[in-house]
């Protein structure tokens, strides 16, 4: 399975160790990455601001990975919704596809609607499977049990853009139980990081993501996964920032990326991982998970 890889504006600049962790389990499990060579932002952060210039350079990205003839996995819940948003415009209004399109020719390019999206979570779930996962686990990650935690731009695409139920979904649980670990319900689970707001609303932003480390901590849970760079930036980065603008020291909570945990379970070394580069207190894992396993 060959699919052109989205990385979007985040994971280069900021979450090295989520595209880390793609680059290294993925091929792993028989998929090969092909980048996108002149792969720009997706344009989610100008649609509130200038929506010519979010369908542009949406398109335009979707229109590099149609020229290269491959499905698109994002990894990104922002960048998975701008490319459903704009697939879902274009459909309804034509002229304007038509508009992006003039714009396109000067770089060659054209936008014709035939590429898929494929979230990451679509690929494990639905691509590679929860058994042939479960197949591939070499360290069981037995007596853990982890938070799911989703973000809001996976479930809120309209249409077929949804990775899952929006009210009620389960697929990231199913992978990490495939692992051997645990994945409780909690009714934080579909609870926002506020990350899009973070440069907007400070204060209140840390507020929304301390009250969700703070629940996840207190149902008891051994740590959080991910499957976004905003999030992530927001539960792991900037867990300490957090504790000090909301004055709560007692929240400490590892933070990662499925694709970590995965890597984890198919013994696959911490480092090639990007595990040292997360900012969360993800060595207490190790040191459960060598429990666990004997060591």
């Amino acid at each position: 399975m060959k699919l052109a890889l989205f990385l979007g504006c985040v994971i280069p600049t900021e979450q090295y160790a989520y595209e880390v962790s793609v680059r290294e389990v993925f091929p792993k499990l028989g998929i090969e990455l092909i980048d996108i060579k002149g792969a720009s932002c997706c344009g989610c952060p100008l649609r509130g601001i200038n929506a010519l210039g979010w369908a542009y350079l949406s398109a335009r990205d979707l229109a590099l990975a149609e020229k290269m003839n491959l499905d698109v996995l994002t990894l990104c819940n922002s960048c998975h919704l701008s490319f459903f948003e704009i697939k879902n415009l274009f459909d309804e209004k034509p002229e304007v596809k038509d508009k992006i399109n003039l714009l396109l020719e000067k770089e060659g390019l054209r936008y014709d609607g035939n590429v898929k999206v494929k979230h990451v979570l679509d690929v494990l779930h639905d691509d590679v499977g929860v058994d042939k996962i479960a197949k591939a686990v070499k360290r069981p990650l037995k007596g853990l049990n982890f938070a799911a935690h989703y973000g809001c731009h996976a479930l809120m695409p309209s249409g077929t853009g949804r990775i899952d139920d929006s009210c009620n979904p389960h697929k990231l649980e199913a992978l990490i139980e495939a692992l051997g670990a645990q994945s409780e319900d909690y009714l934080e689970r579909l609870d926002c990081c506020g990350g899009l707001a973070a440069t907007a609303a400070e204060k209140m932003v840390a507020k929304m993501a301390w009250s969700k480390l703070k629940a996840v901590q207190d149902h008891g849970f051994d740590g959080m996964t991910t499957l976004c760079p905003f999030c992530t930036k927001m539960f792991d980065a900037k867990q300490e920032v957090i504790k000090k603008v909301v004055g709560d020291e007692t929240v400490s909570l590892p933070v990662l990326y499925y694709v970590q945990l995965l890597g984890l379970a198919m013994g696959i070394k911490e480092e090639k991982l990007g595990l040292d580069l997360n900012l969360s207190p993800v060595d207490r894992l190790f040191e459960k998970l060598e429990g666990a396993n004997g060591k």
